[in-house]
């Protein structure tokens, strides 16, 4: 069965670091684009980072320099780590797997990040 599970979320202070891990069952890292996304309350779901299956990452402009993504083969993980955080950087984060043939994507459950100022 294809499924992602997020996990490392948390509350951490403004400065603080936080990493995020995603593990994927079902899916084969070369045929798949994995990402994040976040979500804020009231906010539309926004794109934080992905990593094509030939390793090629990619950020939202604003989180260049602090966040970042990688993939553990053998542990079959995605990671996303985050510092210098930001209050503003709260939000429901959602880990995704897009194939990169074809037209099918599977969404995790989505871990919570609270930064107080």
């Amino acid at each position: 069965q294809v499924r992602l599970v997020e996990s490392g979320g948390g509350q951490v202070q403004s400065g603080g670091s936080l990493r995020l891990s995603c593990t994927t069952f079902g899916i084969s890292f070369s045929l798949f684009t994995l990402g994040w996304y976040r979500q804020a309350p009231g906010k539309e779901r926004e794109l934080v980072a992905t990593i094509t299956g030939g390793d090629t990452a990619n950020y939202a402009d604003s989180l260049k320099g602090r966040f970042t993504i990688s993939k553990d083969y053998a542990k079959r993980t995605v990671y996303l780590q985050m510092n210098r955080l930001k209050p503003e950087d709260t939000a429901v984060y959602v880990c995704s797997a897009h194939a990169e043939r074809r037209d099918y994507v599977v969404w995790g459950q989505g871990t919570q990040v609270t930064v107080s100022s």
